[in-house]
């Protein structure tokens, strides 16, 4: 197939050059994990030119999370083959935000440098105010803070046609739902072991933890696309 734009996406296609920059890597790195069958392959298009789509870079940041948890490359490469190939971006996001889950909360203090890196993008005053709001930075002396776990959320809400009011109030929505799920269902769990040993009630928290996150992502996924289908069909039925 010959076009500009991956199948199913609708943004635009960006060049090897982009897609690195846009993940945080090198086009090195991006050349390599090809090689090794972690990314699909470009679309080609005019001229010959390979571009890539929002599925690339959901697998390269997924990549990266594997990474800071300590897999190697060959684990990986088995994570990642295990997944279906038909994954949008937004599925691989959620794979993401599970395997994130697995991670204890990490700040690690860097320069802009490392920054505009991590973020594989270039932060302006104005966008480090939002993320500073949002704390997933802090300014440290002539360095930051970063919280690991809400950087790429935050680098990505920044593309969100949503004033920063808007982005803060769902923020304190989210936290406090979630805090509300997990305080009943740590209740729950807790009726169900309360007869086990420590061990086995630790064993059974490492195993939980992922599920139910995914289960969380899961069920809100499909809740909200509910309401905005709703939203939309009033939306169309008013005009």
């Amino acid at each position: 197939m010959t076009t500009d734009t991956p199948t199913g996406t609708e943004e635009p296609a960006l060049t090897i050059d982009e897609l690195a920059a846009r993940a945080g890597v090198t086009v090195r790195t991006v050349r390599f994990y090809g090689t090794r069958g972690l990314l699909p392959p470009p679309v080609i298009g005019p001229r010959r030119v390979g571009h890539y789509g929002p599925e690339h870079v959901a697998r390269l940041a997924l990549i990266e999370e594997l990474q800071h948890q300590g897999m190697t490359l060959a684990a990986i490469e088995r994570y990642m083959q295990q997944l279906p190939a038909e994954l949008s971006a937004h599925d691989l996001a959620i794979h993401r935000a599970v395997v994130a889950s697995w991670a204890p909360d990490v700040v690690e203090r860097m320069d802009p440098d490392e920054l505009r890196r991590r973020a594989g993008r270039a932060l302006g005053d104005d966008e480090l105010e939002r993320l500073a709001a949002m704390d997933v930075v802090r300014r440290d002396g002539d360095a930051y803070r970063v919280d690991l776990g809400l950087l790429r959320l935050g680098v990505g809400l920044l593309d969100v046609p949503l004033s920063q009011e808007a982005i803060l109030a769902s923020r304190k929505v989210l936290i406090e739902h979630s805090r509300a799920a997990a305080r009943e269902l740590s209740q729950l769990f807790r009726g169900e072991v309360a007869q086990r040993d420590a061990q086995d009630v630790k064993s059974l928290s490492a195993h939980m933890e992922p599920l139910v996150v995914q289960a969380l992502l899961t069920t809100f996924q499909r809740s909200l696309k509910e309401e905005l289908r709703e939203w939309t069909s009033e939306v169309g039925g008013a005009s």
